[in-house]
């Protein structure tokens, strides 16, 4: 059963900080640190030892707020 994560970090890029927050599907903690790795490098192209991940905690699904993720976990009704 997957669980609802929520990653919070930086990474730089051309001598520039950026920050990120994102809401996830993932197994384990490993497994949604890989996939937040995997798509900022992919997206961004930023290399994986330019990205700081401050936090990944596991959340509760009435806290999601990212509305696809919500809809997905059938929170959230379509018109």
């Amino acid at each position: 059963m997957s669980k609802i994560w929520r990653a919070s970090g930086a990474y730089s890029k051309l001598k520039r900080n950026f920050t990120f927050s994102r809401e996830l599907l993932a197994e384990k903690e490993s497994h949604a640190r890989e996939k937040i790795l995997s798509e900022l490098g992919s997206r961004h192209r930023v290399k994986r030892r330019e990205i700081q991940i401050e936090e990944i905690k596991e959340i509760k699904p009435e806290e999601v707020q990212n509305l696809d993720l919500r809809k997905l976990l059938g929170l959230e009704t379509e018109f």
